[in-house]
């Protein structure tokens, strides 16, 4: 619970605090990891306007963080994240486009990019599978030196086994039932908490 604060609304597993991100953040407990989704400050909506600021604030409540957004707001924003090491990317694909633009491919995608900040090996992480594996057997000739500890140099499937999740996530956006204009499904958030949160753990979004 945020000190000072009171809460805007509360239960047994989430707690809501009304105000702004530069207010709310310094009083807050530690958490295990953000995941947010801020204003990518792209639309000429009242409410799509960047925090200037906000990612240094983040990063006093948390270790690691999930960031939604576009490859344009990453770019532009590049010295907001300054103390962040970027760790890994996650294309959300949606079912739809959400982009007017009739000049240019129709975007179908999202970013959440996952950053960090001092030492790797103290990340809490836990690798997420999916059962979609097709049974194989397969064993690399050699290590590839560029990539390091690698694990197992060899494996087995089954069909229907575990498959380490890959990088692109299929998920419906929340047309037609979402509460906030930009909401995001729980099957493209819930892996990033799975993977950066331990069970019963504290997670904090900037921008709910």
């Amino acid at each position: 619970m945020a000190v000072g604060m009171r809460p805007y609304y509360q239960d047994d597993f989430v707690t809501l605090y009304h105000g702004r991100a530069q207010d709310v953040l310094p009083l807050l407990p530690k958490a295990d990891a953000i995941v947010t989704d801020p204003p990518y400050a792209e639309t000429s909506f009242q409410w799509d306007r960047w925090v200037d600021g906000w990612p240094a604030l983040a990063g006093e409540v948390a270790n690691q963080m999930w960031c939604f957004g576009s490859t344009r707001m990453f770019m532009e924003r590049a010295a907001d994240f300054e103390g962040w090491h970027l760790s890994q990317d996650i294309v959300w694909e949606k079912h739809n486009g959400s982009n007017a633009f009739a000049d240019r491919f129709r975007r179908i995608h999202e970013l959440a990019l996952h950053f960090y900040r001092g030492n790797w090996r103290d990340i809490y992480k836990e690798p997420q599978f999916s059962h979609e594996a097709t049974a194989r057997s397969l064993r690399r000739k050699s290590r590839p030196t560029q990539w390091g500890g690698m694990g197992t140099s060899s494996y087995t499937s089954e069909d229907g086994g575990p498959k380490l999740m890959e990088s692109v996530i299929y998920a419906r956006s929340c047309h037609g039932y979402a509460v906030n204009e930009t909401q995001k499904p729980e099957a493209i958030v819930a892996p990033l908490i799975q993977y950066s949160v331990p069970p019963g753990g504290l997670v904090v979004d900037c921008f709910a």
